[in-house]
């Protein structure tokens, strides 16, 4: 997002930027936690951002990496808590939204060619194969650097019905998808299309693999 989907760089509000960054950095190494401070800088990381002409969601992404996660006798993990506390928040109220305002499809000119053009086919491969050939590849490979070891009761197979179920990419894909084609809006119902025929191929394909061996 922050290399490909920006434009109009303005230098001056991206330094400040950093140096909020910075601030975020040291109040977390100095082991301060109020959410006040955090929450203040996070509005001002959010506002330079937008303004230097990188996407703003970059802020979150920063300001995430510095809230604290320290668990001791006197501090809970600030980041944990917020996250439970936000989590219903979520859920139930941003992604139904950002799905509801996202996903308008008119199917007034659908047809198998909309599934077949260039667009909807390749974001459509992308989830139902893309998604598990990476994650099973690098976790085999993970697995036999010895970086990492499957937990107890689980193979291969079962990585492999979960990477079938990374392909539910909706919120995320469709937001890219809006940034990748903000100047040829023409191209958004394939994307939509594809997005979603690719989510429920890869709810299907995951669900059923991982039926199927669970039984065994």
């Amino acid at each position: 997002i922050a290399f490909f989907y920006s434009s109009n760089i303005e230098m001056t509000y991206l330094l400040y930027a950093f140096f909020t960054f910075i601030t975020l950095i040291i109040v977390n190494l100095s082991g301060n936690h109020k959410k006040l401070i955090y929450f203040i800088l996070g509005i001002l990381l959010w506002y330079f951002f937008l303004k230097s002409g990188i996407h703003a969601t970059i802020a979150g992404v920063l300001l995430a990496a510095t809230i604290p996660n320290v668990m001791n006798s006197n501090w809970k993990s600030m980041l944990k808590e917020l996250e439970h506390s936000l989590h219903n928040f979520v859920g139930l109220f941003i992604l139904p939204v950002f799905a509801f305002f996202n996903s308008d499809i008119s199917f007034e000119s659908f047809s198998l060619d909309s599934i077949f053009n260039p667009i909807s086919l390749g974001i459509i491969l992308g989830l139902i194969i893309g998604k598990p050939i990476g994650i099973t590849l690098f976790t085999y490979i993970s697995i036999k650097l010895k970086i990492f070891k499957l937990p107890e009761n689980v193979n291969m197979v079962d990585i492999l019905g979960l990477s079938f179920l990374c392909g539910i990419g909706f919120t995320m894909s469709l937001f890219v998808g809006n940034l990748a084609f903000a100047n040829n809006m023409e191209y958004m119902d394939g994307v939509k299309i594809g997005v979603l025929a690719g989510s429920l191929l890869s709810t299907l394909f995951g669900y059923f693999l991982l039926l199927i061996f669970s039984k065994k």
